[in-house]
């Protein structure tokens, strides 16, 4: 079964976390330019120089290193995790040598939390808060000589760490609300009004890229055009209702007929359009007659009565019938009329049959 647009949402979050990580390298430079400007301003005494600075090139050679080469093949959701535990390490590094936990350094830890609840989920937020928690409780041990267990210390943390788990939860609750409903927004600026499958322009601005994408890897695909077969005389006869009943019957054949990687989309009216991925002439043809048995063996209720339909398709693959996507389009919609014409029924009856 073809994808709807509801259905295509997930490559849209994956789109969305490709832009998201690069905003991630622009917070970790804000990140070491923050922590660079608070050494150079406060100057601690207790620092050790040497290995402040060590820490510093490290970080900035991990950002280099991850952000701008192709050094990590790794998934986005992986590499984003990645950079939050890496930022985690660097403030603690560095809190070790300018304060501890009670260096006002401390609140930075923000960062890496909001990235996790931003981009990772509820999940991987609580993983990131416990390795913060973690982390602030091995730079008290380094101040109290590890008696981090006195209701003084722990008191403290919870005031410390209490508002990082609170941004925790609220982001994380903020950014599923906002997934949600930009995921519904996206899916319903593609989707055709009546039915579930793609409006026109949805399916042009996908079909061009698998073109595209066909064009490069010198691979086949076909195209379908399917018109219900006299909708004008079932909706003059019966009403608009009944024929809006059969256009989604006829969607959901096609999206029961077609693959996942094919793309359903509605063309206009009573017709539809169907692209076949890695389909020739032959196995285009073939769906098609598929089409035609399944619509007609589905019934639709008409009044009172359940009624059978029938539509006509054309066919036409890449790069046989033309060079553009366009070219195919109107060579499928020139056979889908031969077809309409072969079959058709004597003037003045219905393609609808009763049961």
């Amino acid at each position: 079964m073809s994808q709807t647009p509801l259905q295509h949402s997930s490559e849209i979050e994956q789109e969305e976390l490709r832009g998201f990580a690069r905003s991630v390298a622009e917070v970790e430079w804000l990140l070491l330019i923050l922590v660079l400007l608070f050494l150079f301003v406060s100057q601690p005494p207790t620092m050790n120089r040497e290995l402040v600075v060590a820490t510093l090139i490290g970080f900035a050679g991990f950002i280099l290193l991850f952000r701008y080469t192709r050094f990590f093949k790794l998934g986005q959701r992986l590499k984003l995790g990645l950079e939050a535990m890496v930022m985690v390490g660097f403030l603690t590094a560095v809190l070790a040598q300018i304060g501890n936990e009670q260096s006002p350094l401390v609140n930075l830890y923000l960062l890496p939390i909001i990235v996790a609840a931003l981009a990772l989920g509820k999940a991987a937020t609580v993983l990131v808060v416990a390795l913060v928690c973690v982390c602030y409780m091995l730079l008290g041990s380094l101040t109290t000589a590890l008696d981090v267990l006195t209701l003084p210390f722990l008191s403290r943390a919870m005031g410390v760490l209490s508002p990082f788990l609170l941004v925790a939860f609220l982001t994380t609750l903020l950014s599923d609300n906002i997934k949600k409903a930009k995921a519904r927004i996206h899916a319903l600026s593609d989707q055709d009004e009546l039915t579930t499958v793609y409006n026109m322009r949805a399916f042009v601005r996908l079909v061009q890229r698998e073109h595209q994408r066909a064009k490069r890897t010198e691979n086949k695909y076909s195209i379908a055009m399917v018109d219900v077969d006299q909708l004008k005389n079932l909706n003059d006869v019966h009403g608009h209702e009944a024929g809006n009943r059969a256009i989604n019957m006829v969607a959901d054949a096609l999206l029961r007929v077609t693959r996942s990687s094919d793309i359903v989309g509605r063309y206009g009216g009573d017709e539809f359009i169907a692209f076949l991925a890695d389909a020739d002439k032959y196995s285009a043809e073939e769906v098609a007659q598929r089409i035609r048995n399944v619509v007609y063996s589905t019934t639709v209720e008409v009044g009172s009565q359940m009624e059978r339909i029938s539509v006509s398709v054309g066919v036409a693959t890449f790069p046989d019938d033309g060079s553009s996507l366009d070219n195919i389009i109107a060579a499928a919609d020139k056979a889908m009329y031969a077809d309409k014409e072969y079959r058709a029924p004597p003037p003045g009856k219905l393609v609808i049959q009763k049961r």
